[in-house]
């Protein structure tokens, strides 16, 4: 009965069920709800499955916390969180800098003005109340600043050829789009090709709209930097060695210079031709 998940658990705690239930393994199935039974571990037949109900939903709950806590999960949250941060304090910013428009003269616009009325001191109830306003939106701007560099010191560790290809930056929000690292190492370039571009996507799909060649990868300069005749080939480049990149990183995490240099001597073609065609 060695080979058993409930073999030397505690009949009364399902966690102690769920480490064999989560690693163990046995060569064959065995009549495990009588083996239960025989060696008082289970009432019956009915309480064994009951038993074992419980220790698969604790195997499975410790599971997505381990998962959750992984490494590239924490860039997903990571990189919508300094997302969130920029949107809403530019949110503020243009309520802080229109309400002090009232206030003061020669009011920056933007982010700019936002940081220089936080440094003021108010005179006014008024102005107080801008003050502190501006200063909310400003340790916003601090936050996503330093949400940023926790993204670019963690990012390529994570998945360093990825980190390499798109930078720290973009790699995360691949890894946000796809699910998880796992996720975007499945899938196929032309399914990243399009992450981010989701909408658009969909539009196609039901006639209103052509088919989106890009989706966030766009914000890359292989892609954006290249003309737009030939942003559809730079894209499908692009995707494609951004699926090798992101299974060699989720598969076996060590870094492989020569699918950066193949890419950029692809791209170094694909925007060739528009010195060509000058000619």
């Amino acid at each position: 009965m060695t080979d058993a998940w409930f073999a030397g658990a505690n009949p009364d705690d399902p966690e102690s069920g769920a480490t064999s239930v989560r690693d163990g393994h046995a060569d064959a199935p065995e009549a495990w709800p009588t083996q239960a039974v025989e060696s008082g571990f289970a009432a019956d037949e009915d309480d064994y499955y009951e038993k074992l109900r419980a220790a698969t939903l604790t195997a499975a709950r410790e599971a997505v916390a381990e998962r959750e806590r992984a490494d590239d999960k924490q860039l997903a949250h990571a990189v919508r969180a300094m997302d969130d941060a920029e949107r809403t304090a530019n949110e503020l910013a243009e309520r802080v800098v229109e309400w002090a428009g009232t206030l003061y003269e020669d009011v920056p616009r933007g982010l700019d003005g936002v940081r220089d009325i936080a440094a003021r001191d108010p005179t006014t109830a008024a102005e107080a109340r801008v003050v502190s306003y501006a200063t909310r939106a400003v340790d916003l701007l601090d936050e996503r600043d330093e949400l940023q560099t926790f993204i670019e010191e963690r990012a390529p560790t994570v998945a360093p050829n990825l980190s390499e290809m798109a930078g720290p930056v973009l790699t995360a929000r691949l890894i946000s789009l796809a699910g998880g690292l796992d996720r975007l190492a499945k899938s196929p370039s032309g399914t990243v090709q399009v992450l981010g571009a989701e909408d658009a996507l969909f539009a196609h799909l039901k006639g209103r709209a052509p088919s989106p060649k890009h989706g966030v990868i766009f914000t890359h300069e292989y892609v954006r930097g290249t003309r737009p005749e030939d942003r559809g080939s730079a894209a499908r480049a692009f995707a494609g060695k951004l699926t090798i990149a992101a299974r060699i990183d989720h598969y076996s995490g060590d870094y492989r210079d020569e699918i950066h240099t193949e890419l950029a001597d692809r791209m170094a073609t694909i925007r060739a031709r528009a010195e060509e065609e000058g000619q």
